[in-house]
């Protein structure tokens, strides 16, 4: 007996075939796509290492011994100690996933609230969409890291308030994005018959106009992710963001980082490039993401 075909559709890229389509996509994409699929690597490597730090680690990333400090990288330690004898491996291992967590959340937050404002915005148009344009001038002239640092002093030094301070600069480039969407959407032939059968504002709004903007709302997030652990290690480089004892990478580059980084280059090195390589990652994503969801970037 034959076997259906499956066809799968990724932003544009269908794959027609017996099971295991998705495969298939994936192989079409990382051979449209190859800085996007490297990306993907980075980024698989990240959320990997952050669920399974536990099972990974070598030590207790916040256990202390006095009499291996400022140990260089060997086989009992892959990247060496820092100035409390920590392991940094382990360290990097259990910053990946405050990076991640907070990254993550902040982009997600900050990209839905200003998503669904530019949206409503969009739609609603006159005199409240005046205001909320403006509201979002305002915003927009502070640059991420500053609005970001104001936010956080302001709140205090926390995971939950260091997530709020990264997604409030983040809300008005979703908020301009997404309106843009929605005055595309708006004039639409389904949503002209939607309000002739007498459809409220908000079903239109959450039924038909959300599900339409979902693709540059995925672009957003992932476009965001990058600069969202940026700024979280630059708050935390500055005493501002995730406070001890939870590693962070940005924490691990400031204090002893800087102050023995001749004596101990490993506590700079480890660190530099675990920040590098994972907003290098989410950015080659986001980017390959974009060129293949958005339908006027798409390429044959």
């Amino acid at each position: 007996m034959a076997q259906a075909e499956s066809v799968v559709v990724l932003g544009g890229i269908e794959a027609r075939g017996r099971p295991g389509g998705p495969l298939r996509v994936i192989a079409h994409f990382c051979s449209r796509k190859p800085l996007g699929a490297a990306g993907g690597l980075f980024t698989l490597a990240m959320v990997a290492a952050a669920v399974l730090a536990p099972l990974i680690e070598q030590y207790s990333p916040t256990a202390q011994n006095h009499l291996e400090a400022f140990v260089a990288p060997s086989a009992q330690h892959w990247l060496g100690t820092d100035n409390f004898g920590r392991d940094v491996y382990s360290r990097i291992v259990h910053g990946s996933r405050i990076s991640l967590a907070v990254g993550l959340a902040s982009s997600l937050l900050g990209v839905t609230l200003g998503g669904l404002l530019g949206l409503f915005s969009g739609y609603v148009l006159g005199k409240t969409d005046l205001l909320v344009q403006r509201f979002v001038d305002i915003l927009e002239t502070f640059p991420l890291l500053i609005l970001a640092l104001v936010m956080v002093a302001a709140l205090g030094p926390s995971v939950p308030n260091v997530i709020i301070a990264i997604s409030i600069p983040i809300l008005p480039r979703a908020a301009r994005v997404l309106r843009s969407s929605a005055l595309q959407i708006r004039e639409m032939t389904y949503i002209e018959g939607a309000r002739s059968i007498g459809a409220r504002d908000g079903r239109i709004l959450f039924r038909y106009m959300v599900p339409n903007a979902m693709a540059p709302y995925i672009i957003l997030v992932t476009a965001q992710l990058g600069g969202a652990i940026l700024t979280e290690a630059a708050l935390s480089f500055l005493g501002l963001g995730i406070p001890e004892p939870y590693p962070s990478w940005g924490r691990m580059l400031s204090g002893a980082a800087v102050e023995y980084a001749q004596r101990a280059p490993w506590l700079v090195i480890a660190p530099g490039l675990a920040i590098s390589f994972a907003v290098f990652g989410f950015n080659l994503l986001g980017d390959a993401l974009r060129d293949v969801l958005d339908p006027r970037l798409r390429r044959g």
